[in-house]
């Protein structure tokens, strides 16, 4: 047999090619694996032999080696030495990676290491997942589910940006996915091409130690032993050898500059590293950048694209008249990059956000008294150059009462039209969670819907209050900013709209944070948008409105006993995802202006918004430590089987949304703001941080596919091309 030639016979198919060269017993598999290792245990076992095998091999049975070339995991008659059962017992001791390895020796253990309940042993005991959590519904294996987490979450740095000078604050993709938009504390709004030019040349970015490989969410996270290396199974494995993301699934085949040593990863000299052509799925370059400090404009904080991509709103911070600060959403031409027109926003959290492709929604704010307010959200034409004085530009959508110094912000427009095709239906088949509505003064555990609001009974109680306040029958413990709470609540009384209870005819609900106790946003307000609020026609700043409906009253409000930092819907907008670090249990607002101290731990909700219940436990490993009264936004992004988020930690961190466990930690030098997936593609994430830096993180399959060596052209094609020029 010539040298380097696989080892074939009609019993068993060797799947690896053995190397003469080396020295005996010292064959390695890809990954690790030693034949000799695999076997451990077995009675009998012997490892397959070589060209380099040696004399005095014994026959098979007997205590020595077997002949050279001969395949030992057959008896002369080609029946196995061990039965399949006694393989799969052996094959569950073992690691993911040492299965994979293994099944490259024969057929035999090739068909046991792709056994669907030994999948299913490794899927629960390497991810950590609870046994009553079923298989993923759209999962065709347990296989391919464990190298879907494994393979396909992007984990692996590809590309850093620093055009910006300043806080990276927002990104945003468009809906094609082609192109996404960055907002920072530099002022600008930039916004960059997800795919580069087709051909240009630079070399792959080596996967760093920013891009942590986490099989479950642990406090403090922690990295465990890579696949492929000892202990890489259970909690308290150690660190080393190669990082998980960076194996090649399956065949553990190394591709690009890059071999695997003890401790990580060894780069050869750079004579020997390969320019490689970066895809344009892996390229991303600045294709415009809009400076809005001509505006007065402080710093730029949001942004979303439309829906046909086609105009991109910007949200920042304008400065006013002695140093005042509102805001203010700019809309920008995608065709042209013209600045289309500005609408003003207040207070700047609002944020703002598309309710059509050429419509979008404003906040406004009135104070009434110390601590009391109204919140008025505006309805907006994007084009507001119109000539005749006939033609609305702009529309009263909602306005809202504001108790205990409370404001509207974070609004967010959700489609209902997807509700009953949701691409991961979360709560199939668990209990009834709680359910939230405005017409209940505590969260309904039963899950049956809340009483109706008796608004004839709280307002005669008010008055008898007054009555005895005026009197001097009133109790004196009552504060000055509790009396005010009170005497607003009686004036609107009379004064509101009834909410909606029926959704039969909504289109999309409105979604935004209040609060009712304290100013810092606990609550998560919903209104529905029926069809003729859809534009801006009809009764201008509100004509149409009696007296008796002032204000309007919201139509379910979620309370989360916490300070929300975040909001984020899911692609086909059912479900919520929400960002709070929670009060302490038990905890009693006494005072609005000082609301309870907050956790460092950032919980992440889930609620449906179509059944209103909160579905899921809650998401647990990133953490934030600004007190309660600076907290700030931190932005989430939910895909179809993920959902990521940013943290004050200098991580970014990716769950998946059906197992409830935590994937991946991508590091950062600071505190990470926002995260976005992209929509077209799950696999690719950017992230931005406070660090003045965007990075681009892909799978470690997208990486391997656009990595790989490219194929030569035949030198008859080469000659032929180069004689028709």
């Amino acid at each position: 047999m010539r040298a380097g030639a696989a080892i074939a016979d009609p019993g068993c198919r060797v799947l690896d090619t053995l190397q003469p060269s080396m020295p005996q017993g010292s064959r390695r598999q890809p990954g690790g694996l030693h034949h000799r290792d695999a076997a451990a245990g077995a009675a009998g076992r012997k490892r397959v032999g070589g060209p380099a095998a040696g004399a005095g091999a014994a026959q098979p049975g007997g205590g020595g080696r077997g002949l050279p070339g001969q395949n030992v995991t057959m008896d002369e008659g080609g029946t196995p030495l061990l039965p399949d059962s006694l393989v799969y017992q052996i094959f569950l001791s073992l690691g993911p990676a040492d299965v994979l390895a293994a099944g490259l020796v024969c057929r035999q253990w090739q068909a046991v290491s792709r056994d669907e309940f030994l999948w299913r042993e490794q899927f629960y005991r390497y991810y950590q997942v609870a046994r009553d959590v079923p298989r993923h519904p759209a999962a065709t294996s347990w296989y391919e589910e464990f190298r879907r987490l494994y393979d396909r979450v992007p984990c692996v740095e590809v590309q850093t940006l620093k055009e910006h000078t300043d806080q990276v604050l927002h990104l945003s993709f468009s809906h094609s996915g082609y192109q996404f938009a960055s907002c920072s504390k530099d002022c600008t709004v930039k916004v960059s091409p997800a795919l580069g030019s087709r051909g240009q040349v630079g070399r792959p970015s080596l996967p760093t130690e920013g891009s942590e490989f986490c099989p479950r969410a642990r406090s403090p996270p922690c990295r465990p032993a890579p696949l492929g290396s000892a202990g890489s199974q259970g909690p308290g494995a150690q660190p080393g050898g190669v990082s998980g993301h960076e194996l090649s699934w399956e065949r553990h085949l190394w591709h690009g500059p890059w071999a695997p040593v003890q401790g990580g990863l060894k780069r050869p000299p750079d004579d020997s590293t390969p320019t490689q052509i970066w895809n344009n799925d892996l390229t991303i370059s600045l294709l415009h950048s809009a400076d809005m400090r001509p505006y007065n404009w402080s710093y730029t904080q949001f942004s979303q694209f439309n829906q046909d991509d086609s105009l991109l709103l910007a949200s920042g911070v304008f400065l006013g008249p002695h140093n005042s600060s509102s805001g203010e959403i700019a809309v920008i031409s995608l065709d042209s990059f013209a600045l289309l027109s500005r609408v003003r926003n207040k207070p700047y959290d609002v944020f703002g956000c598309w309710l059509t492709e050429t419509s979008l929604i404003s906040g406004n704010l009135h104070r009434i008294g110390d601590i009391t307010s109204c919140s008025v959200l505006w309805l907006n034409n994007a084009f507001q150059d119109v000539e005749s004085e006939n033609v609305n530009v702009v529309k009263r959508l909602f306005k809202i009462q504001n108790l205990n110094a409370s404001t509207i912000r974070t609004v967010m427009v959700a489609d209902c039209s997807r509700f009953d095709s949701p691409d991961l239906l979360l709560d199939a088949g668990a209990p009834s969670g709680r359910v939230f509505d405005l017409g209940s003064d505590s969260e309904d555990e039963a899950g049956g819907p809340g009483p109706v609001p008796a608004p004839a009974r709280t307002k005669e109680g008010l008055r008898r209050f007054l009555d005895g306040f005026l009197d001097g029958r009133a109790q004196p413990q009552l504060s000055e900013h509790a009396l005010e709470t009170k005497v607003a609540e009686l004036l609107a009384q009379g004064r509101t709209k009834p909410p909606e209870h029926s959704m039969a005819d909504a289109r999309k609900l409105l979604i935004f944070t209040t609060g009712c106790l304290t100013y810092s946003p606990h609550q998560i307000g919903i209104k529905q948008i029926l069809p003729h609020q859809m534009t801006t026609a009809g009764p201008v700043l509100g004509e149409g409105r009696g007296s008796d409906a002032f204000f309007d009253a919201l139509d379910h409000v979620i309370d989360v006993h916490g300070h929300i930092i975040g909001m984020g819907l899911s692609p086909d907008n059912r479900y919520l995802y929400v960002n709070s670090r929670a009060w302490p249990s038990g905890s009693v607002v006494a005072d609005p202006m000082q609301p309870p101290p907050i956790a460092e731990e950032i919980d992440l909700l889930v609620f449906d918004l179509k059944t209103m219940r909160e579905v899921k436990r809650a998401l647990r490993a990133h953490r934030a430590y600004t007190p309660n009264d600076e907290c700030f936004f931190i932005f989430l992004d939910v895909s179809r089987d993920f959902v990521a988020s940013g943290a004050e930690d200098r991580h970014g961190y990716i769950w998946d949304r059906h197992y409830n466990i935590c994937l991946a930690k991508l590091r950062h030098q600071d505190v990470v703001n926002s995260v976005v997936f992209s929509p077209q593609e799950q696999e690719l994430l950017l992230t931005a941080s406070d660090d003045a830096t965007i990075k681009a993180w892909r799978s470690p399959r997208t990486v391997r596919i656009h990595h790989a060596p490219r194929p030569r052209p035949h030198p008859f094609f080469s000659w032929f091309a180069s004689q028709r020029r």
